[in-house]
């Protein structure tokens, strides 16, 4: 990874690749035997991270946070910049270390002579994309603030060995209907239909809805809904497959974490796994594509489920 260089407006040594320190960190995590998209509601960490007025981190920064949480045991979702915790009368404590997140953006290059805006080939202007690294630090490390305004979510936890009938209903609002009964659980996109096992067949009914979250991620990819290619190329490459695996991981965990359940390991995990690490490695960017895809599909199933959310206590 390359080594960051402090740089000034007129500094031209190159800056650490934000796209390949954030790579290095989810495959460090992995190597480890952790998946940053599976925190545990045991540890309180399962919420999406939010930003100090109480608005949920997006794509990337919620795998960065999830594992900046995991690693150093913050149970509180609640995380700001050091400027924002001196703004709210907070102090970070001597010592603590910042987490890494990340803002994309674009830009419009402007000529060097004229100064005007540089076009392309058709005279329209050319934008080009950024990605801005920044530090943000958990209230947990932080002196001063008022805590009452950063609350634990408030999750109803269930006895998840018995069906769920919100949940129940929640899915069956979700447009591809699924049967139970079979050996495997698998999303036909022929067909637009999920197969699952039967419910019994689980090790706990919380195993059973977070796999039919994976299976409904799947199911967002297809062409009538997100399009996404790496649901219609899933047979032509195993790195297009590990990326679709990927995103139906991710997204099914961001799913989980808003209806209050906890992620589960598949059987395959560790096939799943390898294959993974071989994607990262090989494409740096691989991560937050599949962490946004995975923002997108989670997103399009809520708006289907009106279902029980995970709020914050007041």
């Amino acid at each position: 990874m390359t080594r960051k260089t402090k740089t000034t407006r007129h500094n031209t040594a190159p800056r650490a690749d934000v796209y390949e320190e954030v790579t290095n960190q989810i495959i460090d995590m992995l190597e480890e035997g952790t998946r940053p998209w599976s925190p545990r509601w045991a540890s309180g960490l399962a919420s999406l991270p939010r930003r100090h007025e109480g608005t949920a981190y997006r794509g990337i920064n919620i795998l960065l946070l999830w594992t900046a949480a995991m690693t150093r045991g913050y149970a509180n979702p609640y995380w700001m910049t050091y400027r924002q915790a001196a703004e709210l009368g907070g102090q970070v404590r001597k010592g603590e270390k910042g987490n890494l997140v990340v803002h994309a953006g674009t830009f419009t290059p402007k000529d060097g002579e004229t100064g005007e805006p540089v076009t392309n080939s058709e005279g329209e202007e050319a934008t080009r994309k950024f990605l801005k690294r920044y530090v943000v630090f958990n209230v947990e490390q932080i002196d001063g603030l008022d805590m009452s305004k950063y609350p634990a979510p408030a999750v109803e936890m269930k006895n998840r060995d018995e069906r769920d009938t919100e949940l129940d209903d929640a899915f069956a609002r979700w447009p591809v209907p699924y049967a139970e009964g079979g050996p495997s659980a698998f999303y036909d996109p022929a067909a637009d239909r999920i197969q699952m096992p039967a419910f019994g067949d689980f090790e706990s009914g919380n195993a059973f809805y977070a796999t039919l979250a994976h299976e409904a991620v799947h199911s967002t990819g297809s062409a009538k809904r997100l399009a996404r290619e790496t649901l219609r190329d899933y047979s032509k490459a195993r790195e297009i497959r590990a990326e679709e695996e990927l995103i139906a991981e991710i997204g099914a965990a961001m799913l989980c974490a808003q209806l209050g359940m906890e992620p589960t390991e598949r059987e395959d995990h560790a096939a799943y796994v390898a294959s993974w690490l071989t994607a990262l490695r090989n494409d740096k960017r691989a991560i937050f594509r599949a962490a946004s895809a995975a923002q997108a599909a989670s997103e399009l199933i809520l708006s289907h489920m009106d279902a029980p959310v995970q709020t914050i206590a007041a």
